[in-house]
C-alpha cells in the first residue's frame, strides 16, 4: 500500500514505538521505527507521546463569553437554582457579542489544546426557537475538517414550561441536530413522565440518540436516573442514551449508588461528569466497577453559570483525578480515560484511537507517558485531525475557513 505519509517516532503510553503511517485521513498501518518511508511524505514527532485526539463530551458553544467582555458572576439569591441561572444567562447573552463570534472563539480554545471530537449542547425551546441553532450549525460547517461536533438540542428553558418546545426539538433534528435533550424533568419543567414522553418521542421518531441534563440532588435526582433508564430499556435504546451531571450520585447512600449503578449499566445508560467545584459529583470508580460508561466534558467556559474554563480537556482529566483523590498511575490513567476512549465509547465513534483503520486524529504531548500528562498537562502540543496539522502550540494552523 502507498501511504500518503508517515509520522516518525511515536511513542505510545504502553512505552512502544512506531511509525504511523496515514493513508486518505485514516491510520493504515503502525510500522516498526526502522521501517522505510517508501517516498511517503514522512514528519518526524521526535519520540514526542501521541495520544489520540481529546473527546469533548459535553459543552456549550452558544452561551460561552470567551474571547468577549468579562462578565462578573452573579450568585443566586437563595443557593444553586437552575432556574435563577437560566435567567441571568439571558440577560447576560442579549448583552454579549455575536453568538457567531463567540462559538469560533471557543473552538479555537479546545481545538487548540487538542480536542478532535466534540459533544455541545445547543439551547432550542420557546425562547429562542430555532435561531441559536442555526448559528451553531453554521459554524460547525465552517469547522468541518478541523473538528467533528455532535450538537444536542437542548431544552434550556423546559420542554412543558416553554411552549411549543416539543415541536422545536422535533424541527431541530430535521435541521441537522444530531440528539436530542432534556433538563431535569421533575424540578424544572415538575412532571417526569411528560418530560420523558417528548425527549424520547422525538428521539424515537428520528432515531437519534438522547443526552439529558439532571442537576437534580438526592433521591429525587436517583428516581429520575431510574425512570431514564427504564425508558431506555422499553425502546430498546441500550447504549444510545447519556444523563449529564447526576449530581444525585454523589448524594445518596453506597447502597443506593450501587442499586442505581447497576441500572445504568443493565441500560447502557452512560453519565457525563465534569467533577464541578463544591458540589457532589458521581463516584468514577463505582460506576466504572458496575459497567457504567462514564465520560467528561468541560461544560460551560467562561460564561453565565461560572467564571472558569479553559478548554482543555487534559486539564479537565486533572480535576477529575484531583476530585476523586486519584493517586496511583492506575487511576491516573482512569481519569485520562475518560476524555478519550469512554468519550469515544459514549459519542459512539466507532472510528477512533490510535489503531489501524481509525481517523489519524492525535495529539502529541512532551511527557514521559499518560499518568504524567494527566498531572502536568503540558502546553507545547501538536493537534491532527486526520492527520493534517490543526493547531500547535495552542494556535489554530489548518483554518479552512
Amino acid at each position: 500500500m502507498a501511504f500518503d505519509k508517515i509520522f516518525l517516532n511515536a511513542r505510545f503510553d504502553d512505552g512502544t514505538r512506531h511509525h504511523i503511517a496515514v493513508k486518505d485521513g485514516r491510520i493504515a498501518a503502525l510500522l516498526p521505527t526502522d521501517a522505510p518511508t517508501d517516498g511517503a511524505a514522512a514528519i518526524d514527532l521526535g519520540n514526542a507521546l501521541v495520544v489520540p485526539g481529546f473527546v469533548e463530551g459535553h459543552i456549550h458553544l452558544d452561551t460561552s463569553f470567551y474571547g468577549d467582555a468579562w462578565r462578573p458572576h452573579r450568585s443566586c439569591t437563595n443557593g444553586f437554582n437552575v432556574h435563577e441561572r437560566v435567567a441571568f444567562q439571558a440577560q447576560n447573552m442579549a448583552a454579549a457579542a455575536s453568538m457567531d463570534v463567540r462559538a469560533r472563539n471557543q473552538l479555537d480554545l479546545c481545538i487548540g489544546h487538542g480536542t478532535t471530537q466534540m459533544r455541545s449542547h445547543v439551547m432550542v425551546d420557546g425562547s429562542v426557537g430555532l435561531k441559536s441553532l442555526e448559528t451553531i450549525l453554521r459554524v460547525r460547517e465552517d469547522y468541518r475538517g478541523l473538528i467533528d461536533i455532535q450538537l444536542v438540542a437542548f431544552p434550556q428553558s423546559g420542554i412543558l414550561t416553554s411552549p411549543g418546545t416539543p415541536q422545536l426539538l422535533d424541527e431541530a433534528i430535521g435541521l441537522g441536530a444530531n440528539l436530542v435533550g432534556g433538563l431535569d424533568p421533575a424540578s424544572f419543567d415538575r412532571d417526569v413522565e411528560k418530560h420523558l414522553d417528548v425527549v424520547f418521542g422525538v428521539a424515537d421518531k428520528h432515531g437519534v440518540d438522547v443526552d439529558i441534563h439532571l442537576h437534580d440532588m438526592g433521591t429525587l435526582g436517583a428516581f429520575e436516573i431510574e425512570q431514564i433508564a427504564a425508558r431506555t430499556c422499553a425502546l430498546g435504546m441500550e447504549g444510545h442514551v447519556a444523563i449529564s451531571h447526576a449530581y444525585g450520585l454523589g448524594d445518596i447512600t453506597m447502597d443506593q449508588l450501587k442499586s442505581v449503578a447497576d441500572t445504568l449499566a443493565r441500560s447502557g445508560v452512560a453519565i457525563m461528569t465534569n467533577a464541578p467545584g463544591a458540589r457532589p459529583f458521581p463516584p468514577i470508580l463505582v460506576l466504572r466497577n458496575a459497567g457504567v460508561t462514564v465520560f467528561s466534558g468541560n461544560d460551560n467556559i467562561r460564561d453565565s453559570w461560572w467564571p472558569y474554563g479553559d478548554g482543555d480537556m487534559l486539564r479537565r482529566a486533572t480535576t477529575l483525578g484531583y476530585r476523586s483523590g486519584f493517586n496511583t498511575d492506575g487511576e491516573l490513567r482512569v481519569a485520562f480515560d475518560l476524555v478519550t476512549a469512554s468519550g469515544a465509547e459514549a459519542l459512539r465513534l466507532e472510528d477512533y484511537g490510535l489503531r489501524v483503520g481509525a481517523k489519524a486524529d492525535f495529539v502529541t504531548l512532551d511527557a514521559e507517558h499518560v499518568p504524567e500528562a494527566v498531572v502536568a498537562a503540558p502546553p507545547g502540543r501538536a493537534v491532527y485531525k486526520a492527520g493534517m496539522l490543526v493547531a500547535s502550540n495552542g494556535t489554530i494552523v489548518g483554518r479552512q475557513h
